[in-house]
């Protein structure tokens, strides 16, 4: 992929790769996860959460425009930027718009929390690391009935919150999949080619925050 002249680097090699580690290892995830391919299933769900927790870290340590401070704002830049997109000027950032920045803290909140509600059934089945240390929702004398499929009742809640986790999560993606389209429409960009080179050109409008 050609690199034009007038480009600079935005985002380092750990955004874009671990970008697109999580793109593979979600659907790898959400496929097995409705076809009941459990082994497959759980492993994809710790390289998650692994590189989650990774990019959480490298928002507070990383290059500038990984950092949260680049790109999380406040409420009164978020909604001036989400108005100047109705104008004939919209406002540009380097790094990732304010409406994009909160997209990236929701999707890894979702991540963080449906990979904990998936080890947290997991365990209730014996297994995974938080096996010894099973949260029980449910009172104790009610912990052992079954339902009609043979699960008990804390099996089932971990289940239900697992999977209404992972459906707030796809959806998330597609909100951020259509959120990175407009954006490139919007602003004459391509913003999955620029995860994929992390170069873009800059522009004399507004950028991110200085480091």
């Amino acid at each position: 992929m050609a690199i034009e002249v007038n480009e600079i680097k935005v985002w380092d090699i750990a955004v874009r790769a671990g970008h697109w580690a999580l793109v593979v290892f979600f659907a790898i995830a959400y496929l097995s996860g409705e076809i009941e391919l459990e082994t497959i299933h759980a492993w994809a769900g710790y390289a998650i959460l692994g590189i989650v927790l990774f990019r959480i870290v490298w928002g507070f340590v990383g290059t500038r425009h990984a950092r949260f401070v680049d790109f999380v704002f406040g409420w009164t830049q978020t909604m001036a930027y989400a108005r100047s997109l109705l104008t004939r000027e919209p406002k540009h950032y380097l790094g990732h718009n304010p409406l994009g920045g909160w997209m990236i803290v929701a999707l890894l909140a979702a991540l963080v929390l449906v990979s904990w509600s998936g080890l947290e059934l997991y365990a209730v089945e014996g297994k995974g690391p938080l096996a010894a240390q099973t949260v029980t929702v449910v009172k104790p004398a009610l912990a052992n009935d079954r339902d009609e499929h043979g699960k008990n009742e804390d099996e089932s809640l971990w289940e239900d919150a697992h999977e209404l986790l992972a459906h707030l999560s796809l959806l998330l993606v597609f909100l951020h999949i259509a959120g990175a389209l407009g954006s490139s429409l919007i602003h004459r960009e391509n913003l999955v080619r620029a995860m994929i080179t992390g170069r873009k050109r800059p522009k004399t409008a507004k950028r991110g925050r200085a480091p």
